[in-house]
């Protein structure tokens, strides 16, 4: 089967402006399509589409905001697909020493955020189109520390697989990827960061830390996969193998 044309086609990339939202953005327009980036900052989105390339729009909002998301998809008005990767860092909370709180909002922008865009743009969202979520190995690799990032994770692979039956004909999947080279690290102190990804790089079989391309291509496979709903791809160079 050939895969779905991009030519026209919109695409909503909610957390757009860098990092493997920027690249998903940039692969999809290099097919034709016309990418809305959407972040808070509107600086960002100024940035962003100096990157993109003519026809491309972008808007800002906080994805934390029912309001503010409502008014968003009133603006863009009818498109064909949306993506989202927006998202804090995973961060890892022992059990013992858990601060619920801090629990609870973390599920707000990556699991809830995802589930308030989905209500918002489904008005909007055309037929033939398509939802694509982001989730993140955590959930398949389970290990001290990781109970909330794994739990966020694994609620956002709930979704997609119930969001599929409930809003078909639109597709709905997500991409699951390993820890890649992207700005969504650089809270880190340099010297921590790279020693992570030289780490990662050592112990995946194919002997290197991803990079925001790669795990773009999976995004952008699923808009045009017409076939394909209610799945998660695993895109990290094999590390939930190693």
């Amino acid at each position: 089967m050939t895969l779905m044309p991009l030519t026209d086609q919109r695409v909503v990339v909610l957390g757009g402006t860098s990092g493997i939202g920027l690249a998903t953005g940039l692969q999809a327009a290099g097919l034709g399509a016309r990418i809305v980036v959407v972040s808070r900052s509107a600086a960002r989105v100024r940035a962003a589409l100096e990157a993109l390339p003519e026809g491309c729009t972008g808007g800002t909002a906080d994805l934390d905001d029912d309001a503010q998301v409502s008014a968003l998809f009133e603006r863009i008005g009818p498109f064909d697909h949306l993506v989202y990767t927006a998202g804090e860092p995973l961060r890892m909370m022992p059990i013992d020493q858990m601060d619920v709180a801090a629990a609870r909002d973390f599920f707000g922008l990556r699991y809830f955020g995802a589930l308030r865009a989905l209500g918002a743009a489904r008005p909007y969202l055309r037929a033939t189109g398509s939802v694509v979520l982001t989730s993140g190995t955590a959930a398949e690799r389970a290990g001290p520390g990781w109970v909330v990032g794994a739990s966020v994770c694994g609620a956002v692979e709930s979704m997609v697989r119930t969001a599929a039956v409930e809003l078909a004909p639109i597709r709905v999947n997500a991409v699951r990827p390993g820890v890649v080279r992207s700005p969504v690290w650089a809270r880190l102190p340099e010297a921590e960061r790279e020693g992570m990804y030289r780490q990662i790089a050592e112990a995946n079989p194919l002997g290197r830390v991803g990079e925001v391309e790669d795990v773009a291509e999976a995004y952008v496979y699923l808009l045009r996969q017409g076939y394909t709903t209610g799945t998660v791809l695993t895109v990290d160079g094999g590390s939930l193998l190693a």
